[in-house]
């Protein structure tokens, strides 16, 4: 009886390390912004200060600023070559190169029928995910033609986030978090146990509860605590297998083992 209960023992602490990430600090960057929006695979760090958008490289720091469309909301990088930059209090976005140059503006106000606008994410080609507030739909529109591609149905609880890449869309809210196709259908639809953030890398989900992060398993409902140090998370993304952690003062950068 005592034998099988150390097989026991050890059998349940085996389950317990699997069902928790492991990582690696790698180092830690002294860094004074208001927000980090990504890092990508060459090191180029996009981030906003003071309502300017920055791009830095090794070689050069780029800058972007619009003054007339007040307080910078969101900006998302996933595609360094459109850029865009959403100006909530304007109802408009700002589609840049990989220069930070203006290739397209987009007036929701202006544009028929009239879109009031929460949020926004990066989609495919010539598109955006937006959210709808007057009917609570996310749309796929494509800015080019003035059209819309995808409507999901409507949605009921609040948005916390939108994040996207070419293939999908992801909706968290203060109830559940929502999976789209592009072509508007929902693919799946997950109890939100209390997650405030979320990101998304290679289509594999991370969500931060309290101080904690998790991933989200692949075709699963399965959250997998992400073991870090006790760190002050103000923000957090995932580049390939890079882990990044901002606490608005230090830049903390680990390795991180996908599956």
């Amino acid at each position: 009886m005592k034998y099988a209960y150390y097989i026991l023992f050890f059998l349940s602490s085996s389950i317990i390390a699997q069902e928790t990430i492991e990582t690696t600090l790698v180092k830690k960057t002294d860094l004074n912004v208001e927000s980090i929006i990504s890092i990508d695979n060459f090191g180029t760090i996009y981030y906003e200060n003071n309502n300017v958008f920055y791009k830095k490289d090794a070689s050069k720091t780029i800058t972007y600023n619009n003054l007339q469309l007040g307080e910078l909301f969101s900006a998302n990088a996933f595609n360094p070559l459109k850029i865009n930059l959403f100006y909530r209090d304007f109802n408009s976005v700002i589609i840049l190169d990989n220069r930070l140059a203006e290739i397209f503006k987009i007036d929701f106000n202006a544009v028929q029928p009239y879109k009031n606008v929460s949020h926004i994410t990066t989609g495919y080609d010539n598109t955006l995910w937006v959210f709808n507030l007057d009917n609570q739909q996310l749309e796929l529109y494509d800015y080019k033609s003035n059209t819309t591609r995808a409507l999901s149905l409507p949605i009921q609880s609040e948005v916390i986030d939108l994040k996207s890449n070419y293939n999908y869309c992801w909706i968290l809210t203060t109830d559940y978090i929502y999976k789209y196709n592009y072509f508007g259908s929902l693919v799946s639809k997950i109890k939100n146990d209390g997650h405030t953030a979320i990101t998304e890398n290679n289509g594999t989900i991370f969500l931060k509860k309290e101080n904690t992060l998790f991933r989200l398993q692949k075709e699963s409902k399965n959250m997998i605590p992400i073991n870090i140090s006790n760190l002050l998370i103000n923000q957090f993304f995932v580049t390939n297998e890079t882990l990044y952690i901002y606490d608005s003062k230090i830049l903390f950068e680990y390795q991180i083992k996908i599956n």
